[in-house]
């Protein structure tokens, strides 16, 4: 893993050693935003976001607070901000302390997984709300985070043309302008609809360091981008263009998951057809559908899965930090 610029670490390490208590934004009272995170904004330095699902529904306590810690830990050691947000206590959260990431990782499922059109119900009645790669984004565009990292956005399930079950990820991308870098999307769903709907919904998806666009688990899909960016600083150019030409619209920058963990794609698909086939058995749909496949997936290749996607997500966070340090050194 690259280091970072050591300017942009020790502004970081600085920055570590405030207390994060949670203050309110500016822009709205019901929003809650760590100190840490608050300050690296007002002042220029790097933030990434980072989703709250993974922790809750990923993967089971203790491995997911594990997981969460260093995946900051990572983003930290690039140059960035770490900002996990979730909502607490029907309080959404920019910017989580271990205390708080421990209650949200022991909670696990018992919090709701939370997308955009379950924000106003999880704050009225004061729950936990697990935020989704939707939910994150609004989030993170409300309090001006410009970048966010995942693991896998969600797309158009496989039989879409017949379901519609269609991820609310795709909508908010196509509104709401946050840079999303992840491994592409989930190889359980239907792919090339997933990126033919990205583009019906304006949304540039670019693949880091190759033409093919990343298959989540493994490193193609056979569908090919319509372009490639090789360096951080290209990156930050496309993010910050599409910012200030006000498009409106977010930016999709699908990292290929490393070589070395790259699963094998006949396995990953054989275990994706048999988990598929009883989640219709089971009649397991909507929000709860990815979850149990993810989970099934794992199950079946024996871990392997589960190992992988912990391997793309640190690998997806230490590219994006590099990325947000390059968007703050574009901005000043």
């Amino acid at each position: 893993m690259a280091s970072s610029s050591p300017s942009s670490s020790s502004a970081v390490k600085r920055l570590s050693n405030l207390s994060n208590h949670l203050c309110p934004t500016n822009s709205n009272p019901l929003v809650k935003v760590s100190a840490q995170v608050s300050q690296a904004l007002s002042t220029g330095l790097p933030v990434v976001a980072l989703e709250s699902t993974i922790i809750s529904h990923g993967m089971p306590y203790p491995q997911n607070l594990e997981t969460a810690k260093e995946v900051e830990a990572i983003v930290r050691d690039n140059g960035a901000v770490p900002a996990t947000i979730a909502i607490l206590d029907g309080v959404p959260c920019i910017g989580l302390n271990l205390e708080q990431l421990e209650r949200l990782a022991r909670k696990g499922k018992s919090a709701q997984k939370t997308a955009r059109r379950d924000i106003a119900y999880v704050v009225a009645t004061k729950r936990n709300g697990a935020t989704t790669v939707s939910a994150t984004m609004f989030f993170a565009a409300m309090v001006g985070i410009p970048l966010f990292v995942t693991g896998g956005i969600g797309g158009v399930h496989r039989h879409g043309e017949h379901t519609m079950d269609i991820s609310s990820d795709l909508t908010e991308l196509g509104r709401t302008p946050v840079a999303v870098v992840s491994a592409g999307v989930k190889s359980i769903l239907d792919i090339p609809r997933t990126l033919e709907y990205l583009e019906t919904q304006g949304v540039c998806v670019a693949a880091y360091k190759t033409n093919e666009f990343p298959a989540f688990f493994t490193e193609t899909s056979g569908c090919k981008v319509p372009c490639r960016l090789d360096i951080p600083e290209e990156c930050a150019r496309l993010i910050d263009a599409n910012r200030k030409l006000n498009l409106g619209n977010g930016v999709l920058i699908a990292v290929p998951i490393a070589k070395e963990y790259s699963a094998s794609g006949s396995l990953i698909e054989s275990a994706i057809q048999q988990a598929l086939t009883e989640a219709r058995e089971k009649n397991i749909t909507g929000n709860a559908e990815t979850p149990f496949l993810l989970a099934r997936v794992n199950e079946i290749t024996g871990g392997a899965s589960l190992a992988s996607n912990i391997a793309l997500v640190k690998n997806n966070a230490a590219i994006g930090a590099k990325i947000s340090v390059a968007l703050a050194q574009l901005l000043k």
